[in-house]
């Protein structure tokens, strides 16, 4: 099914959970011993772990977990120290060494810190370390999370470029149904097109009824567009990644890789970096972007939304709202308010020391897939 050399493993907390609380510590074992299988066969592996908070809640007994923003982020303080410890003791077993990375959104939104994170990767890689990852949530605002670890799997698996992005998780895979609630649910090993499969997802007893499939179908969106392959497997079959090049591989939900991929600097631009705000466009600029590969104009611009300065990331909507591309705005939010529906010419009069006509460069432009 697919060959791969580099790979980021994404467990959830539901994975990592001890019935009785805290930090199911088998389960770890187990995560490592794969991953040093893995390793032995030559196979590069960078893990996205949850479980600080239960592991936190582990060490100060507690039973539930804080529904306030400081209790949480107070309590995986407590807990980030006692997870890489436990990774950590398990990796020398098989006299291999970790590596805590703790991000946070703004680390991957500004271009020299994505550049930094991805370099230390690198690194860490080249000295056969073992980076295991998670979001820092101690620091982050609510404004500044990513929300799930697994959209952050899958920008992690494009900053490093990996061949292949595995999900673990509590289910066997995507299904045509809620195999919860409809016995004829059939698991579906391969998808070419999340789009077709997104138009099964509505609805009660739908697809997404079970184990967070909506985040794990947004990761595939991002990684597939990378370019990477995406493995959606259920947790009691991690130890079939050892078989991962093999011909039977291990048996989840595959989703294939994009043909056209996304590359460099469009990745961030799309995913990575942060949006400042949103310009509305006619039918025939969209037309100009989508179809003709064309630059934005400020002919097409109909309003804009926000603030921002030049140079800052924003998202391009056409007449109904709908996101057809992202990208690095040449001008200020009142410099485009200015110039809003003008032919380039009074632009240029208007704005002296523009870089050119173009609002948007079709270079620093990334279309987004469900606009296409």
């Amino acid at each position: 099914m697919f060959s791969a050399r580099r790979i980021v493993l994404k467990i959830g907390s539901s994975s990592l959970n001890h019935s009785q609380g805290g930090l199911d510590e088998e389960a770890i074992a187990e995560v490592v011993d794969v991953i040093a299988a893995l390793k032995q066969s030559g196979i590069e592996c960078i893990l996205v772990t949850s479980g600080a908070v239960a592991a936190g809640m582990g060490q100060l007994r507690l039973h539930t977990r804080p529904r306030d923003l400081a209790g949480k982020q107070a309590v995986a303080a407590v807990g980030q120290g006692v997870l890489i410890e436990r990774y950590a003791q398990n990796l020398e077993r098989h006299g291999l060494v970790g590596a805590q990375i703790l991000l946070s959104r703004i680390d991957l939104a500004e271009a020299s810190r994505y550049h930094n994170a991805q370099n230390t990767l690198e690194k860490l890689l080249r000295l056969q370390v073992v980076p295991i990852i998670n979001e820092n949530d101690t620091v982050a605002i609510e404004e500044l999370c990513f929300g799930d670890n697994d959209s952050l799997s899958a920008l992690v698996a494009g900053l490093v470029h990996a061949d292949l992005l595995v999900i673990l998780t509590d289910v066997d895979g995507l299904y045509t149904a809620n195999p919860k609630k409809d016995s004829s649910a059939q698991l579906i090993e391969e998808v070419d097109d999340i789009s077709a499969v997104e138009m099964m997802a509505g609805g009660a007893g739908s697809i997404l009824g079970t184990g967070g499939m909506l985040t794990k179908l947004r990761a595939a969106k991002i990684a597939t567009r990378f370019g990477i392959g995406m493995l959606l497997l259920n947790f009691t079959r991690i130890g079939e990644l050892v078989e991962l090049n093999e011909e039977q591989g291990a048996k989840g939900t595959y989703f294939h890789p994009v043909k056209h991929r996304l590359a460099g600097r469009k990745r961030w631009i799309a995913y990575a970096g942060l949006s400042e705000g949103s310009i509305k466009i006619d039918d025939g600029a969209v037309k100009a972007l989508v179809e003709e590969g064309k630059s934005l104009l400020a002919k097409g611009i109909k309003s804009t939304e926000g603030t921002w300065e030049r140079k800052e990331i924003v998202r391009i909507l056409n007449l109904v709202g709908d996101e057809v591309a992202r990208g690095v705005i040449e001008l200020s939010s009142d410099e485009v308010e200015l110039i809003k529906g003008l032919h380039s010419e009074k632009m240029q009069e208007l704005i002296t020391d523009s870089s050119g006509e173009e609002v948007v460069h079709r270079d620093n432009m990334t279309l987004m897939m469900d606009s296409v």
